[in-house]
C-alpha cells in the first residue's frame, strides 16, 4: 500500500514544503454535494465526449462521483499505474508544478469550489485536480507525455516577469473565489495581469512551455478537428466549458508547435482550442520545441538566456561539468563561441546532478569562473586527453604552465591537480599562482586563491535551478499570498445537507423529506441544489411522486425569478428524469 510518506520519500526535499494535509474531514456536506452534482453531470456527458481513458481512468484511479476523493485513498491506487498524488496550496509556481510531475507525482490543490461557481472556477480545485488531471494517466502514452513535459518544463529557463505574472494569476484565483471579495479589488486584479501581459517583452523558455501546457494538459482536444474528443483537465472539470468547447462556438486548430507562441486568458472561455490526433504526437511536438531549448542548445545565446533570468541556473559543459548559480557575464570570441562564463555570489561545481566534494556553495561561496574552448595549435580536446598527453603538451602536475585558447583566453599559474571522471574526461584543472586574461581584460588573479578551471570545449546545455538542489540548498520560490480558507456556512445549512445525504446513502428518513423541504423554503428558498437533491430522492419512491412534482414545480418557479440558475437547474433535472 502506497502512503503518503511513500510518496514524499521519492521527491526531493526541496519540493516538500510545497505539500500540504488534505484535511478531509473539513469538507462539508455541501461540498459534498456540489462535487456530487458536477460529478453526476460530467460523468452523463464525457463518457461519450471525453477520451475512451477518462471512464476508465476515474475508476482506476479512485475517483468516485458520490463523494470528494481521499487523496490517501487515491494514493493507494494510483501506485498500481507508478503514479502517486500531494495536496498543495492553490496555484505553485509553475516550476515546481512540473518538477512534481517529472517524478510521477500529481499535484491536487484540495480546496473545493463553491456553489457560485459550481460550473467553472479560476482556482485549482479538487475537481480540476482529481477529476481532471488523474483520470487520463491511465493511458501509458499521456502518462509519459506528462512526465517527461515535467522533466523538461521544470528546466524552462524564466524571466521576473513571468514571476510577476504568476503571482497576478494566484491572487486573481483567490479573490475569484472567495465569496466576500469585492468587485473592485477583482477588478483590479484582472487589470493587474492585463498589464503585466502588456509588458512581458519577448516570451521566454517557461512562458512559451506554459502555453504548450495550457494548449494540451489543460484545455487539450484529441482525434479529428471535425470530431474531437476531451482530454484537458481544465475541459474535464468545467461543466460549463466542456459541452461549448466542441461546439462550432470555438475555433479548433491542429496542435503543432505553434502553440507554444499562442497565449491564453484564465479569466474566461478560451475562444479557440488545439487539436492532437494522437497522444505520442503530443510527445512529437514537446521534442520539437525541447530542440529550440537551452537545455539542449547550449552555447553563448543559451547563457545570455540564463543571466538575463537574473536567477539561478546551471551550465553544463561538454565534459560533463555542471557549473550552477547565478550566472552574470559571458564573454564570446570572435567567431561567436562561448570562452567564458562567470557567476556572482554562492555557486557549485556538479556532475550528473551530484556535487563533486569539496565544491560546495561554501567553497565558492563568491563566484566561480571559467575559460571553455579549445586549446591553441592543439588538435585534442582538452577534456579527452591523457596524463601523458598533458605532459607531452607541457601540462605537468608541480609545473608552471600556461594554456593558449584560441579564444585569447590565456591561463597561467602552477598546475596543481586534474580531476577525472569515471570514464576518464578531465572536469576540472586546478591551478595555484594563477593569472587569467583575454588580451587587456584580467578574468582572474592569484590573491584571489586557487582557480578552479572547468575543462569543456563547448558548453552543450544550459537549464534553471541548481543541478544538485539538496546540496546548493537554495529555498525554492513560495508565493507570499496565501489562499483563504473560509468559514463553513452556517450549521443549519449544513444539517439540511448532511440529512439528505443520510437519506440518500442509508434509504432511510424519507418521511422527513416534506419537512426538509418546508424548512428550506422558510429559510433558503433560493439554495436551488437543496430542491434539487429533493427532487432526486423523492423520484425514486413511488410514495414521494407527488412531492416530486411539487419540488419541480417549486425549481421551475425558482429560475424563472432567479434566471442565472436555469442550466444549472434544468440540467439537473434532466438528469434525474433521463435516469
Amino acid at each position: 500500500m502506497q502512503t503518503l510518506k511513500d510518496v514524499l520519500n521519492r521527491l526531493p526535499k526541496h519540493l516538500h514544503q510545497f505539500v500540504v494535509d488534505q484535511k478531509y474531514e473539513n469538507y462539508t456536506a455541501v461540498d459534498h454535494a456540489v462535487w456530487r452534482y458536477i460529478m453526476r453531470l460530467s460523468f452523463r456527458f464525457l463518457s461519450e465526449n471525453a477520451h475512451q481513458s477518462y471512464v476508465d481512468g476515474l475508476i482506476k484511479t479512485g475517483i468516485g462521483i458520490e463523494k470528494i476523493p481521499n487523496v490517501v485513498e487515491m494514493n493507494e491506487i494510483l501506485s498500481k499505474i507508478g503514479w502517486g498524488a500531494v495536496c498543495v496550496d492553490g496555484f505553485i509556481p509553475p516550476t515546481a508544478f512540473m518538477e512534481f510531475q517529472s517524478y510521477n507525482v500529481l499535484v491536487i490543490a484540495a480546496d473545493m469550489r463553491n456553489m457560485n461557481h459550481i460550473e467553472y472556477t479560476p482556482a485549482p480545485d479538487i475537481v480540476h485536480e482529481a477529476a481532471g488531471h488523474a483520470p487520463i494517466i491511465v493511458d501509458s502514452e499521456y502518462a509519459e507525455y506528462l512526465r517527461l513535459f515535467g522533466e523538461i518544463g521544470s528546466k524552462a529557463i524564466s524571466s521576473k516577469k513571468d514571476n510577476d505574472l504568476y503571482e497576478a494569476i494566484r491572487k486573481l484565483s483567490i479573490l475569484k473565489e472567495n465569496t466576500y471579495s469585492n468587485l473592485k479589488d477583482i477588478e483590479n486584479a484582472e487589470q493587474d495581469i492585463v498589464r503585466i501581459q502588456n509588458d512581458m517583452g519577448p516570451a521566454s523558455e517557461m512562458a512559451k512551455i506554459r502555453n504548450l501546457h495550457w494548449w494540451t494538459v489543460e484545455y487539450g482536444l484529441i482525434g479529428s478537428l471535425e470530431n474531437p474528443q476531451i482530454y484537458g483537465a481544465g475541459l474535464l472539470s468545467s461543466i460549463g466549458e466542456s459541452q461549448t468547447c466542441l461546439t462550432s462556438l470555438v475555433s479548433k486548430i491542429p496542435y503543432n508547435i505553434n502553440a507554444a507562441d499562442s497565449g491564453f486568458d484564465i479569466t474566461t472561455k478560451q475562444p479557440h482550442l488545439f487539436v492532437t490526433p494522437s497522444f505520442s504526437h503530443l510527445t512529437v511536438v514537446l521534442n520539437e520545441f525541447a530542440d529550440t531549448m537551452a537545455l539542449r542548445k547550449g552555447g553563448y545565446d543559451s547563457v545570455l538566456k540564463a543571466i538575463n533570468s537574473h536567477d539561478l541556473a546551471t551550465c553544463e559543459l561538454s565534459s560533463g561539468l555542471q557549473i550552477s548559480g547565478v550566472f552574470t557575464e559571458v564573454i564570446k570570441d570572435s567567431k561567436g563561441n562561448t570562452a567564458y562564463i562567470q557567476t556572482t555570489g554562492p555557486s557549485m561545481l556538479c556532475e550528473r546532478e551530484r556535487m563533486l566534494i569539496g565544491h560546495g556553495v561554501d567553497y565558492h561561496s563568491e563566484g566561480y569562473g571559467t575559460a571553455i574552448g579549445k586549446l591553441k595549435d592543439c588538435n585534442e580536446l582538452l577534456e579527452e586527453m591523457t596524463l601523458s598527453q598533458l605532459k607531452d603538451i607541457g601540462l605537468i602536475i608541480g609545473k608552471k604552465v600556461q594554456l593558449n585558447f584560441e579564444s585569447g583566453v590565456v591561463v597561467k599559474g602552477k598546475l596543481h591537480y586534474v580531476r577525472k571522471n569515471r570514464y576518464g574526461k578531465i572536469l576540472l584543472m586546478t591551478f595555484k599562482e594563477c593569472t587569467v586574461t583575454q588580451f587587456d581584460k584580467v578574468l582572474f588573479e592569484p590573491q584571489w586563491g586557487d582557480y578552479d578551471m572547468g575543462v569543456g570545449y563547448k558548453i552543450s546545455s544550459v537549464f534553471a535551478g541548481a543541478a544538485d538542489h539538496e546540496q546548493f540548498n537554495n529555498e525554492p520560490y513560495i508565493s507570499p499570498t496565501t489562499t483563504i480558507q473560509l468559514e463553513p456556512v452556517y450549521e443549519q445549512f449544513q444539517g439540511i445537507f448532511r440529512s439528505l445525504r443520510y437519506i440518500r446513502e442509508y434509504r432511510g428518513g424519507y418521511e422527513n423529506l416534506d419537512s426538509i423541504f418546508n424548512d428550506a423554503k422558510q429559510k433558503y428558498p433560493d439554495e436551488w441544489l437543496i430542491y434539487l437533491e429533493i427532487f432526486e430522492i423523492a423520484s425514486h419512491r413511488q410514495k414521494y411522486i407527488s412531492l416530486q412534482k411539487v419540488v419541480k414545480d417549486y425549481l421551475i418557479n425558482l429560475i424563472d425569478n432567479q434566471p442565472k440558475y436555469r442550466k444549472l437547474v434544468l440540467d439537473g433535472i434532466n438528469l434525474v428524469e433521463d435516469n
